[in-house]
């Protein structure tokens, strides 16, 4: 089935303060529109009213300041890949990014956009968590910073209001000396769902890991931060595989098969080791 163009209606916003007006239970949010559309045109989006955002500067820009980099909702993933402070001290985000889609699906779709599909299956989401990111939520009564690891509560469940936006995103400085992997599996080399997404990075002093950050897509119903992982990597590298499989609740469906993913995640996690034991 293919959607009734004349059931929709699409308005753009004149400037921010009137899409916050608008946004709410009747009003929906469309930026780039590369999850939307998709919907659309399987007869599968049940919203009928729609705001379009994406012009609005106020929601674009990447600002570096000493302590962060804030990125605005509606940055692209080609521009993501192509600014030079997240190439070189954010590596895994420009690489999740260029493992999104095909070429104009990274010039149109957005960051904000994918976080707030919520897909547990997204490419850049494993990225934001591996870097503590923060998220700035925008309504028509104020603003609110929360943390990215705690915005997800649930499959496609958020913490975010009907009436709010997120308005930006926020990434601490200061990873300098640590290494950084990045695994997206999928059905093909390019333009796929991923089977299982994993991100990770770590620091080492004197030959031991001091820090380390993992998260996954697709195995769980959100991207999920695996802090039990992280602390068998540091005491006990040898259980860390057990525990992962403990951490991870991977499904069965139309793309992979549970037993498939697990085995995914655990390999992916040995070499995520293997690879980064001589960092």
């Amino acid at each position: 089935m293919r959607s009734y163009v004349p059931a929709y209606d699409l308005i753009a916003a004149r400037n921010l303060e009137h899409a916050l007006s608008m946004i709410g239970d009747e009003w929906k949010p469309f930026a780039g529109g590369t999850d939307l559309m998709v919907l659309y045109e399987a007869g599968k989006l049940p919203h009928k009213k729609f705001i379009s955002i994406r012009a609005l500067p106020e929601l674009r820009g990447i600002a570096v300041a000493p302590d962060h980099v804030t990125l605005g909702a509606l940055t692209t993933y080609t521009e993501v890949q192509n600014h030079p402070v997240l190439r070189s001290e954010f590596p895994l985000l420009p690489r999740a990014a260029s493992e999104t889609g095909g070429i104009a699906t990274q010039n149109r779709g957005t960051l904000g956009g994918n976080i707030v599909n919520a897909s547990p299956a997204a490419d850049t989401p494993p990225t934001l968590l591996v870097y503590d990111a923060d998220l700035e939520l925008i309504s028509k009564s104020g603003s609110r910073w929360v943390p990215y690891a705690t915005f997800h509560t649930g499959y496609k469940q958020m913490d975010l209001r009907p009436d709010e936006l997120v308005a930006r995103i926020r990434l601490p400085r200061g990873r300098q000396g640590w290494a950084h992997y990045y695994r997206k599996v999928g059905t093909r080399r390019a333009q796929a769902i991923s089977k299982v997404c994993f991100a990770g990075a770590l620091r080492k002093e004197g030959g031991q890991i001091v820090d380390v950050r993992i998260a996954l897509g697709s195995v769980a119903p959100t991207v999920i931060r695996c802090y039990r992982t992280e602390v068998a990597l540091k005491q006990e590298p040898s259980v860390a595989d057990v525990t992962l499989a403990q951490e991870i609740a991977p499904i069965d469906d139309i793309r992979s098969s549970a037993v498939y993913r697990l085995r995914v995640a655990q390999n992916l996690l040995a070499e995520f080791q293997s690879l980064l034991s001589s960092s």
